[in-house]
């Protein structure tokens, strides 16, 4: 069993080659560290290493390790997001990346603005027709990401997509490529972050132009 120091050399020689490829810069891909089910012991590890960003799935299983963990961590808000819970993560988030409807964006607004804050945000664009797969459909997106511009309180920072889980490389790239047209159309200054690629797709992702990365299993391992 590979050590975490291990792992993390692995990948960052991983990400340099398909960089190398495709003449690209490795210290402009941004790695989130998806900390789910992951102790605080373990991301303390982590942190150790020099990884400062850390996704997150559920306010209930985060809100225990930002009390503990060092206060300079970029927490990535990447699971669905009840609107009942946005009180807890504005604010306390430094990107939520899972924006993918209007009444969450709404109460996004609200809750900044109450706190007197701009909340950046990316929105999760829905890359397969999956039952109960997250994200606004291509076809409404461009729908919300108007509403997201013209959100007081609200910074759009860019795009965020899950590809089809499959062994089709074809289908993958497809999917981020489509992703990629959409981020293209943002106003420049909203081009900040296109966030696709997980453990089994980043290297296409580097390919398809993804400038940030969210590596789970590929860092931490199998999570039991």
């Amino acid at each position: 069993m590979p050590s975490l120091s291990e792992r993390w050399k692995a990948l960052q020689e991983r990400v340099a080659a398909v960089c190398a490829r495709c003449g690209r810069d490795p210290s402009t891909i941004r790695i989130v560290a998806v900390s789910k089910g992951v102790s605080p012991e373990r991301i303390t590890e982590a942190y150790a290493l020099g990884l400062r960003d850390f996704g997150e799935n559920y306010w209930q299983e985060a809100r225990a390790k930002l009390e503990v963990l060092p206060h300079d961590i970029r927490w990535h808000f990447i699971g669905h997001l009840q609107t009942n819970k946005v009180k807890y993560v504005v604010g306390r988030f430094a990107l939520i990346q899972v924006v993918d409807r209007v009444s969450l964006l709404q109460e996004i607004r609200r809750v900044a603005i109450r706190q007197q804050r701009v909340q950046p945000v990316l929105i999760e664009v829905r890359l397969a027709e999956v039952e109960g797969r997250a994200g606004v459909s291509l076809s409404d997106a461009p729908m919300l990401i108007e509403k997201t511009l013209e959100a007081e309180g609200v910074s759009l920072q860019g795009l965020m997509g899950v590809a089809p889980y499959t062994d089709d490389e074809r289908t993958i790239r497809a999917a981020f490529q489509r992703l990629r047209r959409l981020y293209e159309h943002l106003p420049t200054p909203n081009r900040l972050w296109l966030s696709m690629g997980m453990s089994h797709d980043f290297e296409i992702a580097i390919e398809e132009g993804s400038n940030m990365l969210r590596l789970g299993t590929a860092l931490f391992g199998e999570r039991l």
